[in-house]
């Protein structure tokens, strides 16, 4: 069963002004009433007086069209589920109606920008989403000059971490996936490692992140990176062959994807040593074809990955598979719930409340490290099982929140 959109959530399709949009008359205190809030607790100040009702209003900026539009749908999913689920099917806080907004940036950072401004003009103090790692590395130093709480959603990027004190993150980022694939091969200290990846800025990123990471942990990082044109691999499997490294890290997108992988598995390099990537969302595995069986996954998450009661409360609510970035909405929604009961709609004390927090959420425990703003939680390995429509990732390892922390990144602004 897909979960219902609330009766008070409006959707944006773009930015323009014409769109319909919910603002909520807001009645003016008295100056008593000031002097009650004033003395008042945080969870006082947050439901407000007997009889406040005044909505808090939230904005979703995140791919509902464009490149990543599957992984905005998953996002978008999770968060209902988790804002149902946090506020015990109330979708309110104290006496106030929690009003979400959503705005689709198809990927692109200049839409993104222009509809955070938008929604901050308007009032908003919250804003959430940016699927794109691009569109939240624009987003974020908006939400520090304009001083409202910016939490980011799937965008992996390391450089959300530590970006601002208004800027958190619902998910994962990169450093933490590398880890993951790092534990594959337990010291690497002295072992070497080969960075397999298409010629691109994609390929480009993860090599140089694999090159930080793990090279920093005493491994001999080299890089294969293949011309983002290529259709035929056999000359570059066998160059992965002879490289004669420890770990294959592949980094891999798009529709060559198949062919690539074929060819790694003909030339025997599946069979000579380990080769890990990252599993993406599940309508991709179909792509690894014969030579899934014999790969191993840095996961973020996959179904079955934990069993949480958040994380049967989001299958309950999506009515399907959980998929991998429906836990990103879902612990969006739990974080804006848990600011708002402890700050109200004051900004400082909602980033007073997300600091050091620890929760439990759909992958298990999490804790916002208070001095960059880092998501701390689990990460997997998995491997695939079955072919065809059956295939199933199977937990391999739990790895803690400790165990992939990335080191702390003192904030830039």
């Amino acid at each position: 069963m897909r979960f219902p959109i609330p009766a008070r959530v409006a959707r944006r399709t773009d930015r323009a002004p014409a769109f319909r949009r919910l603002i909520p008359a807001v009645a003016l205190a008295s100056a008593a009433a000031l002097a009650v809030a004033a003395c008042s607790s945080p969870q006082e100040a947050a439901n407000g007086p007997t009889g406040d009702d005044t909505p808090y209003k939230v904005g979703l900026i995140y791919s509902q069209s464009g490149a990543l539009a599957s992984y905005g749908a998953q996002y978008i999913e999770g968060f209902r589920a988790g804002l149902d689920y946090a506020t015990n099917g109330t979708k309110k806080v104290g006496n106030h109606p929690i009003e979400v907004t959503e705005v689709d940036d198809a990927g692109d950072p200049e839409k993104a920008v222009s509809a955070a401004r938008d929604l901050i003009g308007e009032g908003y103090k919250i804003i959430a989403g940016s699927t794109a790692s691009g569109v939240a590395l624009q987003v974020a130093p908006i939400a520090e000059q304009n001083k409202v709480l910016f939490i980011s959603g799937p965008a992996a990027t390391d450089g959300i971490t530590g970006a601002n004190r208004y800027t958190f993150r619902s998910g994962r980022q990169s450093y933490q996936d590398v880890l993951t694939a790092s534990s594959f091969m337990g010291n690497p200290a002295g072992k070497k490692v080969l960075v397999f990846a298409q010629d691109s800025a994609f390929g480009q990123a993860n090599a140089a992140a694999v090159t930080a990471v793990i090279g920093g942990q005493g491994a001999q990082v080299e890089s294969l990176l293949v011309p983002a044109d290529v259709q035929e691999f056999t000359t570059f499997a066998a160059q992965a062959l002879a490289a004669n490294a420890d770990l294959i890290f592949v980094a891999w997108a798009g529709t060559t994807a198949p062919a690539m992988w074929q060819a790694l598995d003909q030339q025997g390099v599946l069979d000579a040593t380990t080769v890990v990537t990252g599993l993406d969302i599940r309508a991709s595995w179909p792509t690894f074809g014969a030579a899934g069986a014999n790969i191993d996954f840095l996961a973020h998450y996959f179904d079955g990955a934990s069993d949480t009661p958040a994380s049967r409360a989001l299958a309950d609510a999506i009515g399907g598979p959980i998929d991998l970035f429906h836990p990103d909405g879902f612990t969006a929604a739990q974080m804006i719930v848990h600011a708002l009961e402890q700050g109200g709609d004051d900004v400082e004390a909602m980033i007073g409340a997300l600091e050091g927090w620890t929760f439990d959420s759909v992958k298990g425990s999490y804790e916002v490290r208070a001095a960059d703003h880092a998501l701390l939680q689990p990460m997997f390995q998995t491997r695939l099982t079955g072919s065809g429509d059956n295939l199933k990732a199977e937990l391999v390892k739990t790895l803690s929140p400790q165990d992939v922390a990335p080191p702390p990144t003192p904030f830039k602004g």
